[in-house]
């Protein structure tokens, strides 16, 4: 499936492939749709850096970006300057990914992504996860907020 990468999101233009793509595992956001169902979807697309590096890295889409294809590498430079942490944060995306679950930015929890186990629209998120670095030091007011938030929206 092709997609264009515009500054720090990647988007699938063909509604088609769009449609397919979030049928496949929830990826992406549909342009306009808030609480898509996957027969709703006649938009393109929206991915994230760390999806779209995911999906490039399992051959599902390609990139351009003026009629040149992105490579991981380059991908994963773009990604790095746009967000803080990236490649810690794709490892995380990854592994949640590959045991199944659906994984999308946390933005709206103030954390950095809600976890699914089946899909958002179908279950709620029971997780949200924040990520920190192996050496980072975390402090116990940081700890306190996150949970309280966690817990105030009812997820672990």
């Amino acid at each position: 499936m092709k997609s264009e990468l515009i500054e720090n999101r990647i988007i699938v233009w063909s509604i088609e492939d769009s449609r397919k793509l979030f049928s496949q595992g929830y990826y992406g956001k549909p342009i306009g749709i808030p609480k898509p169902k996957i027969e709703e979807i006649d938009a393109p697309l929206v991915l994230d850096l760390i999806e779209g590096l995911y999906l490039l890295k399992n051959k599902k889409i390609t990139i351009n970006r003026l009629k040149n294809k992105i490579t991981t590498e380059e991908l994963i430079e773009i990604g790095k300057k746009a967000y803080f942490d990236f490649e810690n944060k794709y490892q995380v995306y990854k592994h949640f990914r590959d045991k199944g679950y659906i994984i999308n930015p946390g933005i709206k929890f103030g954390c950095d992504f809600a976890v699914y186990e089946k899909g958002p629209g179908i279950d709620h998120s029971p997780y949200l996860i924040q990520v920190y670095g192996r050496n980072d030091t975390i402090p116990a007011t940081e700890i306190t907020i996150t949970g309280r938030l966690a817990s105030s929206v009812r997820k672990q």
